[in-house]
């Protein structure tokens, strides 16, 4: 049974950083993508970042590039998400995820079969 778990969320100051990982189980991590997305109140889940099974290839949705950045440890079964310069509009819970069959990146979320439970990132302005 796959597993993933987030950590890390909390409440910061905007222009502050948090760091989010998420721990997997339950099958070879390192074989499948790993994503973030992120669901704001009254807001539809959206993509934030995506890591290829190697780590070599990676994706960020606009609004985070260059203040994000995601990583993996395969050694280690987690995947991180750096954040940096937060704002008010980053405020969502977000997720991990991983994919069904998929080693590449991609911000498609039906291309994911395994969601953790979310951690809570709220940025006061």
């Amino acid at each position: 049974q796959v597993q993933l778990a987030e950590s890390g969320g909390g409440l910061v100051q905007a222009g502050g950083s948090l760091r989010l990982s998420c721990a997997a189980s339950g099958r070879t991590f390192s074989t499948y993508a790993m994503g973030w997305f992120r669901q704001a109140p009254g807001k539809e889940r959206e993509f934030v970042a995506a890591i290829s099974w190697s780590g070599e290839g990676i994706y960020y949705t606009d609004s985070v590039k260059g203040r994000f950045t995601i990583s993996r440890d395969n050694a280690k079964n987690t995947v991180y998400l750096e954040m940096n310069r937060l704002k008010p509009e980053d405020t969502a819970v977000y997720y991990c995820a991983t994919t069904r069959y998929s080693r590449s990146r991609s911000d498609d979320a039906r291309e994911y079969a395994y969601w953790g439970q979310g951690t809570q990132v709220t940025v006061s302005s």
